[in-house]
Order: C-alpha cells, then sequence, then structure tokens
C-alpha cells in the first residue's frame, strides 16, 4: 500500500511541479497581470482535497460499524495543536506563493525553475538542523552542485531578460524568486517537524487535513492582498482582453491552474509524509529540467550556453544524490541480521533438544 502511495504522490508532484509554472506564465504571456491572483490560485484548489477526505472518513464509519464499536467516528483526526501548526506553515506558504508568482511574472520559466533548483541546498541545511538530517558524500556533492549552477546563472542572467522588460523588473524577480526559493526550502523541514512533534499518529487522511488547513490559510493570506491590490475589480476586464479564447479560456485556465497547483503542493507534503523533506525537494529538483525544456518548447524560451552548464551541473547534482542513496539502501540490505531479529524456532523444546 505504501509504495502505490508513493507512486501516486510522485505522479501528482510531477504534474505540478511540471504544470503549474507553465500555465502561470501562459496566464501572464496573454495579458495576465495580477500577480496576487496568481499566488491565490496556487492554493485555492483545496476543495478537491475533500473528495478523498469523504472516502476516508466513510472507510473509518464502516470498519467501526463492522467491529460493532459504539464510539461515534469523527469526521476529521487532527487536533488543537497541529490545526495551529498547520495554520502557521500554511500563512508561510502564502508569502511563499507571493515571491514566487512576482518572481514568475518577471521572469522565464526556465530561469526561474533553475532557481528553485536551488532549494535543495537550503532544504539540506535546513533539514540538518531543524530533524537531523543525515548527509553522505554525494548528497553533500549534489548540494554543491547545484549550488553552483544557480551562481553561473546570477552571472549569466543580462542576456535572459526578456525585450519588454526594464532590468529593474527582471532583477527584482530574480531576487523574489531566490527568496521564495529559500523560504519553501524552510517549509518542507518544518512539515516534516512538525509530523514528528505531533502528539498523534500521522496517517496519510491525516496528512490530507494538514494540507487542507495549510492551503486554506494560504488561501485567506492571498484574499487579503488580492483585497487591498484591487484584484476583485479587474479580473472581469482582464478576462474580456485576455488574448487567447476571450473569458471562456480564461476562466478555463484559472480552474485548471488551481487544480494543478494543489497537486504540486499534494505531492510535496505526501513524499514528505512517506520519505523525508530532504527527498521531497530532491524529486521536486529532478523535475525542473523537464519544466525547464517544457518551457523551451511551450515558449521559444532562450536556452543560452550559462543555462545549459547550470542545467547539467542541476543533473550531476541529481544523480549523485540518488546514487549515494542507492548505495546507502544497499548497505542497509547486505548487512547481517543480528541474531536477535532472526525468529525463534517453532518446534517444541522437547524436538529441539533431541
Amino acid at each position: 500500500m505504501k509504495n502505490g502511495l508513493i507512486i501516486i504522490t510522485c505522479i501528482i508532484l510531477t504534474i505540478g511541479t511540471c504544470g503549474g509554472p507553465l500555465l502561470t506564465r501562459l496566464y501572464y504571456n496573454n495579458g495576465g497581470k495580477r500577480i496576487w491572483f496568481m499566488s491565490f490560485l496556487s492554493t485555492a484548489g483545496f476543495p478537491i482535497i475533500l473528495i478523498p477526505l469523504f472516502i476516508s472518513f466513510l472507510s473509518r464509519r464502516s470498519s467501526n460499524l463492522n467491529r460493532n464499536n459504539a464510539a461515534k467516528t469523527e469526521p476529521f483526526l487532527m487536533k488543537t495543536p497541529l490545526f495551529i501548526a498547520s495554520i502557521v506553515i500554511g500563512l508561510l506558504t502564502g508569502l511563499d506563493n507571493y515571491l514566487y508568482s512576482y518572481g514568475l511574472a518577471f521572469l522565464p520559466v526556465s530561469t526561474s525553475s533553475l532557481i528553485i533548483g536551488a532549494q535543495l541546498a537550503f532544504n539540506a541545511l535546513f533539514a540538518f538542523f531543524m530533524v537531523k538530517q543525515k548527509f553522505t558524500p554525494f548528497s553533500i556533492n549534489a548540494v554543491v552542485l547545484l549550488t553552483a549552477g544557480i551562481g553561473i546563472l546570477a552571472l549569466h542572467s543580462n542576456g535572459d531578460k526578456p525585450a519588454n522588460e526594464s532590468h529593474k523588473d527582471y532583477v527584482v524577480g530574480f531576487l523574489m524568486t531566490v527568496i521564495a526559493a529559500v523560504l519553501y526550502a524552510f517549509i518542507l523541514p518544518l512539515v516534516e517537524l512538525t509530523y514528528k512533534k505531533a502528539r498523534q499518529e500521522i496517517t496519510f487522511p491525516l496528512v490530507l487535513e494538514i494540507q487542507m488547513v495549510m492551503c486554506i490559510a494560504a488561501t485567506f493570506f492571498c484574499l487579503v492582498g488580492m483585497f487591498i491590490d484591487g484584484d476583485f475589480k479587474v479580473i472581469p476586464k482582464e478576462a474580456k482582453e485576455f488574448k487567447i479564447g476571450g473569458s471562456v479560456f480564461y476562466y478555463a485556465l484559472i480552474v485548471i491552474t488551481g487544480i494543478v497547483w494543489q497537486g504540486f503542493f499534494l505531492g510535496a507534503i505526501g513524499i514528505v509524509f512517506c520519505a523525508s523533506s530532504l527527498a521531497s525537494a530532491v524529486l521536486i529538483s529532478v523535475l525542473l529540467p523537464v519544466t525547464e525544456v517544457l518551457a523551451v518548447v511551450c515558449f521559444r524560451e532562450k536556452f543560452q550556453a550559462g543555462k545549459g552548464v547550470a542545467l547539467l551541473l542541476s543533473l550531476w547534482g541529481f544523480v549523485s544524490y540518488f546514487y549515494g542513496e542507492f548505495k546507502s539502501g544497499k548497505k542497509i540490505l547486505d548487512k547481517p541480521q543480528p541474531s536477535e531479529t532472526e525468529l525463534p524456532s517453532t518446534l517444541p523444546v522437547s524436538d529441539s533438544i533431541a
């Protein structure tokens, strides 16, 4: 069951990681300008989580009935301390969504993805101090390579600036994306720490509840920003003037974007539940080169030598990390089991003496 859960979570994470930035950039490329609105859409798809939560509730109720359990089946599993922690993480996620949406408004998707790839280095650092993540020479090598890749990208950023954009906007967008990467690198270990410190058993239905509370808090945070920035007055006009398909395509794009981004967040914390925050960050980073290639194909973005070198360093870092994990796993499997773990003989005592 756990292997199936990991596979499903990885598929959801893949769709969200690759599709979310492309759909957001499609919005910006065709007349969309509301940054707070895009931040809102990053987590506004949370109602879809109610479907698996409802199925989980029915399953628990049916199980209690089969066991003749007279206790009432509670609709939610989350207790108050975990609820408060989820709200705090959700507000940080809302801020991170705004920083990322702001950066993506002024950067090509390929550049933004390479910057986000640097979160692995920061994630490793935060995971080391917050959840005592163990490192191998291979994981350290991966962190160094990814950090070097983002450094090269920053040095060669001048040739990547869109023609209709000021240098100031590009620099601010670059810095916003870097801050977003650092903040999300902090959020993932914080989620893992919350799992470990929770005074209740963490199950996948409970992970879904945590995700929903986080998304509600993040969405509310962005709603406040939308209200202050006057997005509600501008959105109908923006929909009519959208370059592709008018209002119908605009609202369809909005709905799909919200659902796809929800897949990213659900997949990310799902991998934290199944493995660790570092594993989640690595899988996100692994998928970023795919996003970069899709951005070049879909939006005909520039792909200079600097991006190529940064991409190669990133891929080298990914391979290094996974090779290290493979070797570590093989050592555990090959290690002889201590005698204490051997199963006792099933023979009667008299037979074993004979």
